[in-house]
This record gives C-alpha cells, sequence and structure tokens, in this order.
C-alpha cells in the first residue's frame, strides 16, 4: 500500500512539474526570422542606410553575432537550420529537384526531425509563415513536418503583388493555409500578408497556455524587386552617388559599429559591374529606381517585424520571447532573362522597378553594394555567399548591446532552440532513427559564458567548396575547383591568398573537408547528373 501511494504521489509530482514547465513565463517563446537574400550589410544595425528601426532595436536590447554562417542558397540553409543537420544530411543537398540519390532528393527526409517536431513533442504549439521551399509536394508541406499552423508559399519565389502568377513555363506556384491551397485576395502584398497571419497564430496561441515556436520565413527581399509606393518614395534618389560611394559608407559605418576591424579592406568592385561614371543618366536613374525599390522591400520587412513585437507587447510576451534573425543567404546577382522565364515575365523585366507589374532584379550592380564589403554572392562559398548578420534578443538574459565574433552556423539553431526550452533532440521520431544534430547550442553565448564553437564549419552548394577553423577558411569554386586560404580574422574579405604560402595548412583542411564531404554524402556535383524533370 505503501509503495502504490509513493507512486501515486511521485506521478502527480512529475505532472505538476510538467504543467508548471508548460505554462507561459516558464519557457520562452521562441521566434527564428528568415530573410531571403538579404547581403550582409543590408540593415541598419550592419552598416545600411536603410531604416530599419525594428531590428536595430532588437540589436542594441540583445546581440549581434558578426560571423554567422549560412549555407549559401535559399533551399539547402532553409533545410539546414529547420533540422539542425547539414543540408545533405536532411535530403536537400542542392535544391528542391528530386534526384535518385538520397542526399539531393530535394525534401526533408525522414531520419531528421524539424526544430517544430521536436518542440511539438516538447509541449510547445509551433507556427509558420512565409517560405516554405524544403518540400513541394503536399506530403512533405509544413504541417507534415511538425507545424500545428502555416500560411505562406509553399516554392521559392513568386511576385509579391500576384504570388501565385507563374513566372517559369509550365509552373504552378502555391500559397497554403495549413494543409489547403489559398487563394490570395485583393490589395495582396506578400510581406504584409505573411506578417497577418503570424500575428493570428501568435493571438490564437494565448488561449492554450503553452509556449509558441514560430518560425518567419520572409520571402522579403527576394528578386522580383516590388514594392509599396509609400515605401519607395522614401529612398528614391537616395543612390544616385553610385556604387562606389555607397560600399565605401557602408564600410565605414560597419567599423563604426564594430561589425568589422578598423584595418578590414573592401573587395574590389565586382568584374560584372561598370565604372559608375560611365553610366547614362537613364542607366543611373535605372539603378537608383531598382536600389529604392530593394530598400523599400528591407524596410517593409522591418515594419512587420515591428507589428510582431507590438503583439508580443499587447499580449504580455515580450519579455519571454527570443528572438532570433538572420538572413538564408547573400546578397543575389540573378537576372530574369532567358529561356527559363515565360515571355511575360522577360517583358514585364524592362519595366522600371517602381513598376507594380514589373518583374526584375537588382543584378550584381546592387548585390555587390548588399554584401559589403565581401566578394561574390549567394551561391558561392566566399562570405559574401554564406556570412549573415544575425541578431538575438532575450530581455533579461542577454546583455544588451552585446556584440559576438565567435563564428556560428545554421546548424546551431536546433540545438539552440531546444535547450532554450529544455526539450531533448530525439533520437528517434517516428519510428526512424534520427541523425544526431551537427550544432551546438547557443545559450551560453546568449548568456555570456565560455563558448567552444566548433573545430571545423563546412559547406558545399554545387560544386562550391569551403572549411573553416578557426580564423583559417579554405575556400574555392567550381568549375576552377582550386583551393584558395584565407586568414579570416585579417583579411575578411578574402583578398589575399595564402595557399602558396602555407601548403601544410591547406593540406590539413582538406583533409578535414574530404572526411565530413564523405560522412555526411556530398556528390560531387558533375556527377549528379539531371534532376527529374529538369
Amino acid at each position: 500500500m505503501k509503495k502504490t501511494l509513493s507512486i501515486i504521489f511521485l506521478s502527480i509530482l512529475i505532472n505538476s512539474a510538467l504543467q508548471a514547465q508548460t505554462k507561459p513565463g516558464k519557457r520562452p517563446n521562441i521566434i527564428i526570422i528568415l530573410a531571403d537574400d538579404m547581403g550582409y550589410s543590408d540593415i541598419g544595425c550592419f552598416g545600411s542606410e536603410t531604416q530599419t528601426p525594428n531590428l536595430d532595436a532588437l540589436a542594441k536590447g540583445g546581440l549581434r553575432m558578426t560571423q554567422f554562417y549560412n549555407a549559401s542558397r535559399c533551399c539547402p540553409t532553409r533545410a539546414s537550420l529547420l533540422t539542425g543537420l547539414y543540408q545533405h544530411q536532411a535530403g536537400v543537398g542542392d535544391m528542391v529537384n528530386h534526384r535518385d540519390v538520397p542526399e539531393y532528393q530535394g525534401y526533408l527526409n525522414q531520419n531528421c526531425v524539424t526544430i517544430a517536431e521536436a518542440l511539438k513533442q516538447g509541449g510547445y504549439n509551433t507556427l509558420m509563415a512565409g517560405k516554405w521551399h524544403v518540400g513541394t509536394d503536399t506530403a512533405h508541406w509544413p504541417v507534415k513536418r511538425g507545424f500545428d499552423r502555416y500560411f505562406g508559399l509553399i516554392d521559392g519565389a513568386s511576385s509579391y503583388f500576384n504570388p501565385t502568377m507563374p513566372y517559369r513555363p509550365n509552373q504552378k506556384l502555391t500559397i497554403a493555409l495549413d494543409n489547403k491551397e489559398f487563394t490570395p485576395g485583393p490589395n495582396w502584398y506578400s510581406t504584409n500578408a505573411y506578417a497577418d497571419y503570424a500575428i493570428k497564430f501568435i493571438d490564437e496561441n494565448k488561449k492554450t497556455d503553452k509556449p509558441f515556436f514560430l518560425y518567419m520565413a520572409f520571402t522579403s527581399p527576394h528578386w522580383p524587386i516590388q514594392a509599396l509606393p509609400e515605401d519607395i518614395a522614401k529612398y528614391k534618389g537616395k543612390y544616385m552617388k553610385g556604387w562606389d560611394k555607397l560600399r565605401q559608407e557602408r564600410l565605414a559605418h560597419q567599423k563604426a559599429l564594430g561589425i568589422l576591424n578598423k584595418d578590414e579592406q573592401l573587395s574590389p568592385r565586382d568584374k560584372s559591374v561598370p565604372e559608375w561614371d560611365s553610366l547614362s543618366p537613364q542607366e543611373k536613374e535605372r539603378f537608383d529606381t531598382k536600389m529604392a525599390v530593394y530598400a523599400a522591400m528591407v524596410d517593409r520587412m522591418d515594419q512587420n517585424i515591428g507589428r510582431i513585437r507590438k503583439q508580443l507587447h499587447d499580449l504580455g510576451e515580450d519579455k519571454n520571447t527570443v528572438i532570433m534573425f538572420l538572413s538564408d543567404n547573400g546578397a543575389s546577382n540573378e537576372s530574369i532573362k532567358g529561356p527559363g522565364f515565360t515571355p511575360e515575365v522577360l517583358a514585364a523585366n524592362n519595366k522600371p522597378a517602381s513598376d507594380p507589374t514589373s518583374f526584375t532584379s537588382y543584378e550584381s550592380l546592387g548585390a555587390n553594394v548588399s554584401d559589403t564589403p565581401f566578394r561574390l554572392f549567394k551561391h558561392w562559398e566566399y562570405e559574401g555567399g554564406t556570412a549573415t548578420p544575425f541578431i538575438a534578443y532575450y530581455p533579461g538574459v542577454i546583455q544588451p548591446g552585446s556584440l559576438v565574433n565567435k563564428p556560428a552556423h545554421i546548424i546551431d539553431l536546433m540545438a539552440t532552440c531546444l535547450d532554450l526550452a529544455k526539450v531533448s533532440y530525439p533520437e528517434i521520431y517516428h519510428g526512424n532513427a534520427i541523425t544526431p544534430t551537427e550544432g551546438i547550442s547557443l545559450v551560453p553565448v546568449f548568456k555570456g559564458q565560455k563558448w567552444a564553437g566548433h573545430n571545423g564549419l563546412f559547406f558545399e552548394h554545387e560544386g562550391n567548396r569551403a572549411v573553416r577553423q578557426g580564423d583559417w577558411k579554405l575556400v574555392s569554386q567550381r568549375p576552377e575547383n582550386k583551393w584558395e586560404l584565407y586568414n579570416i580574422s585579417t583579411d575578411r574579405s578574402e583578398l589575399n591568398d595564402l595557399s602558396d604560402k602555407y601548403p601544410q595548412k591547406v593540406a590539413e583542411l582538406t583533409a578535414m573537408y574530404n572526411a565530413w564531404a564523405t560522412r555526411i554524402g556530398v556528390v560531387e556535383f558533375d556527377k549528379l547528373g539531371k534532376s527529374k524533370g529538369e
């Protein structure tokens, strides 16, 4: 009898502890905000002239990590961020194109769990708004990967005013609400619409007495560059000074902010970008308009982050919510040209970017500014492709105004979320063995404690490769496939190749990269062949 009473009493204690743990205020709400194709210097607290008061406030009240990395492309980053694995381990080694190689199947596999799946199992409500892009078939939609509520774009890009309008031949684009297709109504602007539903989901969560996880994946400022007139008006004419002057001003601002070393050098203007003074007045005006529209997109995203923060404040959840912000890759130099686009979109590319019926991009001209001071862009593994601004905000835990220079990576976000939520990473999920996470929790960083970090960070996308260990970075681009060596502590812009001077370090890092590539299933890109449906 005594033994039975002891068991009952113990059960009551455990249940009480679990109930207390899931009450609001006991475990924090967690929000990850992901920008799309936004460069390293595109927000105010990382050097930009663009007005981002809400992100700047998060940085002032929280911390900035100046050497945070993504996977250099939309789909791989999203797969890696969501699962705490390198993208190949999660099944999205390249894009969402289907291949027979498991590491490149084009959607999340069953040997990974998403942050949503793990947190849902641990008592969280799980919410998502915005771009998915890690599985287009309905079997792989967010609601099938742990999210209780979802609203957004299943695909990779779309018009901000008419989001289901196809831009490629034989294409179908989908806006979904939970597990059903959604038909957008009039006066649609994607950045506003996604935030509308995020706010709605947060409001609904208040009734459940559970903490929530929100993955807020804006499509802004991914092409097509399209913005609202009132936002464009703030920036028109501000870019007529030209790209060289803009890059110099941003670098000076970054140094003043402590984002970069005082002796950091600006990478040379990209070889595809001409001298500013060689342009005609019409060409200069076209660039100014594109940059104004791009800045307006970032501005509008920031405004909507402000709306989400206001909702948290109004619900009394602002002091018990962790917010993390980053971008999925560096700025995009992609253009709207060639047979991959419909005739209608190709014609719309010639319209002024301020025209809501246009469909254009700012190409290398703008991307080179966005990625100040780095080389190259999205897709490559140089800092211009992989470095992202990172902001974390957690009142009462993070020392306001903190600046952290240690390298970290999107694989760390899974471990960080689970650590914050006091939830264990599962070894088995739905009967499937789960690949152990590659990430390390950033909670010690948030608390200002010692954080050893990674022995090495690794990168591969379509044959472009890199490995970072300490201050050293080994990087190569396809098709040259020649390793270059840089000391990031003194040469963040990767201007001084030291591979000839330190061949032993090249050999050491090459061995590390090869061992990693073998372990996680990297396939030489030229041997992958075409994907199904390509």
